[in-house]
């Protein structure tokens, strides 16, 4: 008994130096959640519990009816069994350990609910955004109903997935859906992540997979004309929003992000925060988008006071500022720049919170500016961004800086808009005009 109490100790606090490698928490709050998952071990249970699930849901039910943690301290009891169980913990045959990943039927299948909520657990783990976390859980969904469609379905209820089957589903997507390549390959990157870091299982070579083709496509821009009717169309929040837009080459969901903090009036710098690919960087605030803005950020203010005196005027913070800076979500710098009209339960936690406003809100909004004002081409909220990096080469910017500006990492793909420019700048003339009498 000495000796396994031993091992568990030495193995918390090889989870410990786990976590601070990983990055999963700050210096000085693993010790936090060693202390967690040490309660976990060791805790007495007197009916077996066989589902790793269950046993987990019967632990934080045993915080909660004690009486003795807040809310905020089960959330990271939690978070620390969780880290435990799906990213460090390797032995699986230990009675001290539980399983690292999903555990497969004696058929070598697969349970498609555990499956489901350990993605979902791992993605979150990962810090990956909840707008990718959403995507990889959906396109897990329907990969495993179309193994139910096509009775590829266990006797033992499960799943069994290869790298045949999912061959098969990609190329179902390509030949039967019809579906660009873009969303073939997402499809096949959410498929990837399931299998080597939930199933741990290696899906093999798919480079004979069918794969839907794609061309070299150019961007759809609009002109400086374009932008100002569609702007001119636009009013209130949305036409804030879409000229916040253009003016810095935001993607739609940094502009839906971005909080008060992350605007610097006085070095017309707008702060794009955990941006694609979790990277941080910053863009141009127009100047005359900044008095538009300070009148916006005067009402919102207001609201954020009202919500205060509610009780209701705490934000969303990431990972785990929340623990460290308790009083960060209700400051007023954490605030987002465009909030929701409307309270509603947090997608992850179930809190009842001001979320930023959903990008539904200002796409919805710039298309009906597009058919509103006549034009043909088919531009969304993104082709501002498209017209940003465009017409700053129209002005003679550097590739690098727009390069910064857009969050790329590689120049190529910031070199695509120069193949829109130069069809701007210098078209050639129409051999048809040169002709006599034209």
């Amino acid at each position: 008994m000495d000796n396994l109490l031993a091992n568990q100790e030495i193995q918390l606090s090889q989870f410990g130096v786990f976590l601070l490698k990983q990055r999963f928490i700050q210096a000085g709050h693993e010790r936090y959640l060693v202390f967690w998952v040490r309660k976990f071990l060791t805790r007495r249970i007197e009916v077996p519990i066989p589902s790793i699930e269950d046993r987990i849901a019967h632990f934080l039910e045993e915080l909660q009816a004690c009486g003795s943690y807040k809310d905020w301290q089960v959330e990271q009891a939690e978070k620390a069994v969780r880290l435990y169980i799906v990213n460090f913990s390797k032995d699986q045959q230990s009675p001290a350990v539980v399983a690292s990943s999903v555990r497969p039927f004696q058929d070598g299948s697969f349970p498609g609910d555990e499956t489901l909520a350990t993605l979902r657990t791992v993605l979150q783990m990962k810090h990956y955004s909840y707008t990718t976390e959403r995507t990889y859980l959906d396109w897990a969904r329907r990969f495993l109903g179309y193994l139910e469609e096509t009775q590829q379905k266990s006797p033992a209820g499960g799943y069994a997935i290869s790298s045949g089957r999912i061959k098969d589903f990609l190329a179902y997507l390509a030949t039967r859906r019809n579906v660009a390549a873009s969303t073939q390959n997402q499809a096949f990157g959410a498929l990837l992540f399931l299998c080597r870091e939930i199933l741990h299982i290696e899906i093999g070579d798919l480079e004979h997979a069918v794969r839907a083709k794609r061309g070299p496509k150019l961007p759809v821009v609009l002109t400086v004309t374009e932008v100002q009717k569609i702007l001119g169309y636009m009013k209130g929040t949305t036409r804030l929003m879409a000229e916040v837009i253009y003016g810095g080459g935001l993607r739609v969901m940094e502009c839906c992000r971005l909080r008060v903090k992350d605007l610097d009036f006085d070095n017309s710098l707008v702060f794009v925060r955990e941006g694609k690919g979790d990277k941080d960087r910053s863009t141009l605030m127009a100047e005359s988008v900044k008095e538009p803005l300070r009148k916006h950020l005067e009402r919102v203010k207001k609201l954020h006071e009202e919500d205060l005196a509610a009780g209701a005027g705490e934000v969303w913070l990431p990972h785990a500022l929340s623990i460290k800076y308790p009083k960060a979500g209700c400051a007023w710098g954490w605030q987002y720049v465009f909030p929701s009209s409307k309270l509603s339960p947090d997608p992850r936690g179930g809190k009842i919170r001001r979320y930023h406003a959903s990008d539904g809100f200002i796409q919805s909004a710039v298309r009906a500016a597009v058919q509103a004002t006549g034009i043909v081409k088919p531009a969304s909220v993104h082709t501002l961004r498209h017209s940003f990096a465009t017409h700053l080469l129209l002005q003679g910017v550097d590739i690098r800086q727009i390069q910064e500006y857009l969050g790329h990492s590689h120049v190529e793909t910031t070199m695509i808009y120069t193949h829109v420019v130069k069809d701007m700048r210098s078209p050639a003339k129409s051999p048809l005009d040169m002709l006599a009498g034209r």
